[in-house]
């Protein structure tokens, strides 16, 4: 830190500049301004000649104008940080203690005739010494934050431009110049809006996204750029420009993909922002959801979420619980990470019941308890086996879990009430090439055969207290998302930290992504607005080229020398995946990122008769017999770079 700093930081603390140094000054400058004011109306040999006079009367006024500065609070704040606000309140202040003098002058005039005071009875002096004072008690302090500005910044403060120029850039603007010692000195703005373009914000040029934003960077020594939460949408649009800034060296700093949005009025430090990982860079729409009728469904009933410390169950869990349901029954395999989430309910949702419980979905005779002692109104039901490769290895395991326990949690539901069912499902059940992605195509044929056996037969089922069968079965699907376990994100992250390569199947390859929270919200939206037997598919936005996504991974983290491998496709992989079939077509919702797909429908007696045959053929642990049978029920599952494809 250079002297000046040293010097800066120390006079401006409030130890050594305490507010009565502060009054002091305001004092001399209203007394220096009450001399000026008389010189203007009664020249130079006046003033010297009543210049104790003056001095007196002048003193009297500093009474009613110390009782305004208190009523005010002007002295309450730290003077360096004086802001509009505060030089507003100043301005207060003065005409306050102006009208307290006037008001108390003319009792005391009518009880001492003979005391008088020249400015109190000369009242254009009074307004004129109103106006100079006021003007230089506020030219101090702006010169004092001015200098303090100037001077106390750190010598390793790193000097920053910011992307948008409107209340988030501002206000980011704001909180780093309100910090000491300085880590940052913004020295411009970067703005989409064209009307912007040339003016000046803060005392700070206003530059386009259109300019060459690099080299104007490069002049001014600035290697960070940080984004506005209001403008990290259309910058994330940009990816030419990120791209650029990426390979010129320049630091991104967003706001973390998983923080809560920015709500544009409550105060906005950069200190919550973070130097960018590739999920904060990829692009994405704003997922708005209606919280209100979510709400008004899951609030005071029993939720039953399976999966539930998975990647979308976990985060299903958090979303659930913010509307304060009865009771919460959670269900996984999986102990160490249920542990996790029984600790985290604990935490954040003490008052909600929550039981926490770890079991196998296929564990019929215990899924059947659960239902008989909890009653759950809605099931959400997110487990299931998932990972591609480890699925053709293992077709029986992808039947009993992902098929079979569907089953199983499906007729549960029906016969204990559930009012609404939602399963979450995958884009590769579409045209699917392998295990994983037909064993959910399946889970969605008996779901919707369900349903419509439901509405057509309600006297072919009956729940365990004798009334009618009143669930919905709504399936979502949805493609990858963003730091899912065993995604391709930390892949890629920890084959750079060890110097590559980086592993790619494929130069072409390509994939949707959605942040986890937006698709639990679209989840629970849909889930919402469904009325039974929909299958419902989310606009995911843009497709990535993985390879890209990989060198710009590479490209952020700095690594030197890290080279992309590609190893080729693997078992049961495309290269792009689908949303809907082909023989399919959509139809719109209220939602605008939420479509219903209209698909084959299967009569549920053949549907049932299907998957007892694929459960037994699964027990013979014969993978090809297995697999065989899942072809025979959908048709449409052709199998990619595997075994299976002499099935085809």
């Amino acid at each position: 830190m250079n002297p000046f700093a040293r010097l800066s930081n120390w006079y401006f603390t409030r130890s050594a500049l305490p507010y009565w140094c502060i009054l002091l000054i305001d004092y001399l400058t209203i007394i220096f301004c009450g001399y000026l004011a008389y010189y203007l109306f009664n020249g130079g040999d006046q003033v010297t000649s009543h210049f104790w006079p003056i001095l007196h009367h002048l003193c009297v006024l500093l009474i009613p104008y110390s009782i305004a500065f208190r009523i005010f609070h002007t002295y309450s704040g730290i003077f360096r940080y004086s802001s509009f606000v505060d030089l507003g309140r100043l301005a207060l202040a003065m005409m306050l203690g102006s009208a307290i003098a006037f008001a108390c002058y003319l009792p005391l005039k009518y009880i001492f005739p003979q005391w008088e005071n020249m400015f109190l009875e000369h009242y254009p002096r009074l307004v004129l010494l109103l106006l100079f004072a006021t003007s230089f008690m506020c030219a101090v302090r702006v010169i004092v934050k001015t200098i303090y500005d100037l001077f106390r910044v750190d010598g390793y403060s790193k000097r920053i431009f910011i992307y948008g120029a409107h209340d988030g850039g501002i206000s980011l603007a704001k909180s780093i110049r309100n910090e000491s010692p300085n880590r940052y000195t913004v020295k411009g703005f970067i703005t989409s809006d064209d009307a912007m373009k040339g003016k000046w914000l803060m005392g700070l040029p206003v530059f386009s996204e259109k300019e060459d934003v690099i080299a104007i960077m490069q002049r001014q020594a600035a290697s960070i750029l940080m984004v506005s939460p209001l403008q990290a949408v259309h910058f994330r649009e940009q990816e030419g420009f990120v791209n650029n800034l990426i390979a010129a060296g320049i630091k991104i700093m967003m706001l973390p993909s998983s923080a809560k949005e920015w709500d544009g009025r409550s105060e906005l430090r950069y200190s919550q922002l973070h130097e960018v990982d590739i999920e904060d860079l990829l692009p994405r729409d704003r997922i708005e959801v209606d919280m209100i009728a979510i709400g008004r469904q899951l609030n005071a009933n029993r939720i039953l979420i399976t999966g539930a410390a998975g990647s979308i169950g976990s985060e299903m869990v958090r979303q659930v619980a913010h509307f304060e349901p009865k009771e919460m029954i959670l269900i996984d395999q999986a102990e160490t990470p249920m542990h996790d989430v029984r600790r985290k309910m604990l935490e954040n949702y003490p008052n909600i019941s929550c039981q926490t419980i770890v079991a196998s979905i296929t564990n019929q005779s215990f899924m059947e308890d659960i239902f008989r002692r909890y009653h759950p109104d809605y099931v959400f039901h997110a487990a299931a086996y998932k990972h591609v490769p480890m699925m053709e290895d293992n077709p029986a395991m992808a039947v009993q879990n992902n098929v079979y326990g569907t089953r199983i949690i499906a007729d549960l539901a029906v016969k204990y009430g559930t009012k609404k069912f939602v399963m979450i499902s995958t884009d590769k059940a579409v045209n699917p090439t392998n295990v994983m992605g037909c064993s959910k195509r399946i889970c969605e044929i008996y779901c919707q055969s369900l349903n419509k056996a439901i509405e057509t037969s309600p006297q072919s089922f009956t729940q365990a207290n004798g009334n009618p069968p009143c669930t919905q079965f709504v399936t979502t699907r949805f493609g990858n998302v963003l730091g899912s376990n065993g995604s391709v994100i930390p892949i890629f992250k920890e084959q750079i930290a060890k110097g590559g390569p980086v592993t790619v199947t494929h130069p072409d390859i390509i994939r949707y992504f959605m942040l986890i929270p937006e698709a639990c919200k679209l989840v629970l939206e849909a889930g919402t607005m469904g009325k039974g037997g929909e299958i419902f598919v989310f606009d995911m936005g843009k497709p990535v080229r993985i390879a890209e996504l990989a060198q710009r991974m590479i490209t952020l983290s700095g690594a030197k020398n890290c080279e992309i491998q590609y190893t080729g496709l693997r078992d049961g992989e495309k290269l792009y995946e689908e949303v809907l079939n082909d023989a399919e077509h959509t139809l719109p919702t209220k939602h605008p990122k939420i479509m219903v797909a209209q698909v084959r429908e299967y009569d549920y007696e053949e549907a049932c008769r299907n998957e007892e045959r694929l459960l037994q053929a699964s027990y013979t642990y014969d993978d090809m017999a297995t697999v065989r049978i899942m072809k025979e029920i959908v048709p449409e599952f052709k199998s990619r770079h595997s075994k299976y494809e002499a099935l085809d």
